[in-house]
Parts: structure tokens; C-alpha cells; sequence
């Protein structure tokens, strides 16, 4: 496999275009040309530049391949990297706009047991370009220009762990707000983990004041081991830790995705518990009604059931919403359709 432009940043770009022997104007024409989800031969540049490039570089290290569209509009995106892997996305509209779901890597290792990206097993790390190819193809698809961008907001919540892809992640996020190119603000950014504790508390460092979520799923470690095997590395209180150490770094509040799983964690019991796991912290639950995977034994809550343990939450002193369950008929949840698609 060749490597990705895309992974630059535009110093690296200029610096790669002078050694090249280019004038300093055509790193401008390339960065922009690579912004706007273009491939590297449509790019206007003199033909022996794109040439010397295409051999060392890949011509589309990302590519659409299927576009599925549920009855809610959620568009789901079947990609093809350049070494023939595939990984997938999500594009959710809203009332403030489009948001883009992104995978981080080929799979997964983390092996929760509600998520079918993890089936299986990871396969390998995606590059900085590669995560963010997919939001330059997508906002090229929707009409999207660099002014007028099509995706707004980006989650890191599609197939993979972004933390057992640290460095690649990170220099994507530095490459998605650089001045330039597509500059979404990390604050449009939303980074879901199932919670590697040294990363979390490493990531506080880098300054980069995203929306930190952790996936907890439960109100006890024992719990918790049951449908996530990282519990049985870090604890919810070694977690909270690091949370705590995210929000005095960036002054940023934190959130707990939680799904609601039929008789497992959805009674009122286990609300009251969450309650007071998270009472007087400065943080938000994201609630969510399990998007069921046939190849699990879980399922998810009836909407009468969830909505019961949001009003318990809120009750007792609790931030919390009920997520608006999106692409379920085009089987929106993490995984599914590209393992749909190996298993043809």
C-alpha cells in the first residue's frame, strides 16, 4: 500500500512540494485541491508533479463505494480504502445541521458485546488521512465546498476504538481544524471511548477541547465486565479519574453514553444507581436504546421504558437526553453493514 497525502499536514505538503523542486504556490493548489475530496489526478497540477506524486501516494485512499438511505434520511456510507479493506459511516441530519459518523480503525479488538464492529476482531489501524478522507468524500458527495461545508459535525463513534489508534487520531484532529482546509472546530467534534484510562488522561494534555464520551453501559464494574472485557482492565472509578482530569484541563464537561439494555441495566434500580455514580459531576447521559445485532444476545428497551429512565434521571438531579434512534431499517448501529458485506 502506498502512503496517503491526505496524512500531511499543509507544512509537511509545502515541504514535500519543495522538495519536489515546485514553486510554493502549488502546495496551496494541492491542499485545496485534497480538501475538497478531489483525487490526486484531477488535482490541477503539472502533470510530472501528480506523476512523481502517484508513486509514492495513493490516487483515492478512500472511496465511496454504497450509499444506503434509511426512511429518517440517515444516509449509511460503505467505503473502500485503497488496499481493498472496507469500513463505514454514518450521515445523520439535524436541526443544527449534518453530522458524520467516522470509523477509526478496521474493526475492533475492544470485543463489547452489543457492538458488531468488533465481530470480527480489528484488522488494522486506519491513517490520519484515511479517517479523514471519509468526511472529505461525504462532504464532497453532499455539494460541500471549504466555505460551505455539507457536514458540520463529526463523531469518532463508527468501527473502532480512537484510542487504540492514538497517534493517527490525533493528527487527524489537528489536520480536520488546520486553517485551510475543511476547519471543523474541535468543539463540532465528538470522541466516543470505552474508556482506555492512560489515553484518556494523556489526551487531556494535547489541547484539543473535543466532546470526550465514554461508553459505560453500566452502573458497576461487575456489571460492566459482562458486556465490555476492557472492565476488566480499568474500573469506573479509575474512569472518573481520568474524566475529572479531562474537565479541569479543558473546562469541557464529559459524557456517559449508556445503552439501555432489556434486563440488564434499564430498571429504575439501576437509574437511582447512575444517579448517584454521577451526581454533582459536570457531566451529561446520553441515553440510548440498544440498535440491535443479530449475531448478539442482547436487546435493546421499548421507547416507554427509556423514557421512564430519563424522567427518573433527570429527577434526581441528573443532565440527560433520550437519543433519537437514526438508519435502524439500513442498519445504522456500528459494523453492520460491513459485516453484512464479508459475510457475502
Amino acid at each position: 500500500m502506498k502512503k496517503v497525502l491526505l496524512d500531511l499536514s499543509y507544512a509537511e505538503l509545502a515541504a514535500l512540494t519543495e522538495s519536489l523542486g515546485e514553486r510554493a504556490y502549488r502546495a496551496r493548489q494541492l491542499y485545496e485541491g485534497l480538501m475538497q475530496g478531489k483525487k490526486l489526478s484531477a488535482i490541477p497540477i503539472p502533470y510530472a508533479m501528480r506523476e512523481r506524486l502517484l508513486e509514492e501516494y495513493e490516487e483515492e485512499p478512500v472511496a465511496i463505494r454504497e450509499v444506503f438511505t434509511s426512511k429518517d434520511g440517515t444516509q449509511k456510507f460503505l467505503f473502500e480504502l485503497a488496499d481493498g479493506n472496507l469500513i463505514e459511516g454514518v450521515l445523520m441530519s439535524y436541526h443544527y445541521g449534518k453530522t458524520q459518523c467516522v470509523s477509526t480503525q478496521v474493526g475492533c479488538r475492544m470485543g463489547c458485546k452489543f457492538c458488531a464492529s468488533t465481530l470480527g476482531g480489528r484488522v488494522r489501524d486506519l491513517t490520519a488521512g484515511e479517517i479523514l478522507g471519509q468526511i472529505l468524500a461525504v462532504n464532497r458527495r453532499e455539494g460541500g465546498t471549504l466555505r460551505e461545508r455539507a457536514v458540520g459535525n463529526v463523531v469518532l463513534m463508527g468501527s473502532g476504538e480512537p484510542f487504540d489508534n492514538y497517534e493517527n487520531v490525533v493528527r487527524f484532529l489537528r489536520n480536520l481544524s488546520a486553517e485551510g482546509g475543511i476547519c471543523i472546530s474541535p468543539r463540532n467534534v465528538s470522541l466516543s471511548t470505552c474508556g482506555l484510562v492512560p489515553e484518556m488522561k494523556r489526551f487531556a494534555d494535547e489541547g484539543i477541547p473535543l466532546n470526550l464520551t465514554v461508553s459505560l453501559h453500566a452502573v458497576t464494574d461487575e456489571e460492566r465486565r459482562r458486556t465490555m472485557p476492557i472492565a476488566n482492565r480499568y474500573s469506573i472509578a479509575e474512569i472518573l479519574e481520568a474524566c475529572n482530569k479531562y474537565f479541569e484541563k479543558t473546562g469541557r464537561r464529559y459524557i456517559f453514553e449508556y445503552s439501555l439494555i432489556e434486563g440488564e441495566n434499564a430498571d429504575m434500580v439501576h437509574a437511582e444507581k447512575l444517579a448517584a455514580l454521577l451526581k454533582g459531576r459536570p457531566c451529561h447521559v446520553n441515553l440510548i436504546r440498544l440498535n440491535e445485532v443479530k449475531e448478539r444476545n442482547l436487546q435493546g428497551t421499548d421507547e416507554k421504558t427509556a423514557q421512564k429512565f430519563l424522567e427518573r434521571l433527570t429527577e434526581l438531579g441528573i443532565s440527560a437526553t433520550l437519543r433519537r434512534s437514526m438508519g435502524s431499517d439500513i442498519g445504522g448501529a456500528c459494523g453492520q453493514l460491513r459485516a453484512k458485506y464479508i459475510g457475502k
